[in-house]
């Protein structure tokens, strides 16, 4: 790590370091050059999604969790026939599990694309506009705020200043007559 030797005004001597990988800007070794293609090349718009815990903040916990004992529910003493029972289980559950993929396949692209656009949307407004908006407001309710406080200042102030006063010279006194 120790590169060409360097002599100062004064004359003393020194070594310049010099880096075994090179120039951080421009790599002399492949390795580094493939981590900075690496780097370079990393889109920061897709990520790693969990293909199994497609719920990792729990959103839908209370709401679209249904399975056929939450929708249908034979009470003590009207119960249908065993076979009947375990069809309707079974037309139930693959009848939810498969249109929800159809569904999903047909319309969920779209469906995200359209609130993509609608969070677009949201987000550049609340970016370009409301933020500048509040931002405007507070510096106009700021002035507005300085010349009120001036005038309670110079209108008010003298005027319970002098109530005070004449309030102030004022005694009670209480005695009490037996």
């Amino acid at each position: 790590m120790s590169g060409g030797k360097y002599v100062d005004s004064e004359g003393q001597l020194y070594t310049l370091p010099i880096r075994e990988q090179g120039n951080i800007y421009k790599p002399n070794n492949k390795v580094m050059a493939e981590e900075m293609n690496e780097k370079q090349m990393y889109d920061a718009h897709t990520k790693e999604i969990d293909l199994v815990n497609r719920d990792p903040k729990h959103l839908n916990d209370d709401v679209v969790k249904i399975d056929f004992e939450d929708v249908i529910a034979e009470p003590e003493g009207t119960h249908s026939f065993d076979g009947i029972w375990k069809a309707s289980f079974t037309t139930f559950t693959v009848t939810k599990y498969w249109f929800y993929r159809l569904l999903s396949s047909l319309v969920g692209i779209p469906v995200a694309l359209i609130w993509g656009i609608y969070f677009a949307i949201l987000s550049f407004l609340y970016i370009w506009a409301v933020v500048p908006c509040i931002k405007s407001f507070l510096i106009k309710i700021q002035c507005i705020s300085r010349i009120y406080s001036i005038c309670i200042h110079t209108f008010c102030d003298p005027l319970y200043e002098a109530i005070g006063k004449i309030f102030s010279n004022i005694r009670i006194s209480m005695q009490k007559e037996i």
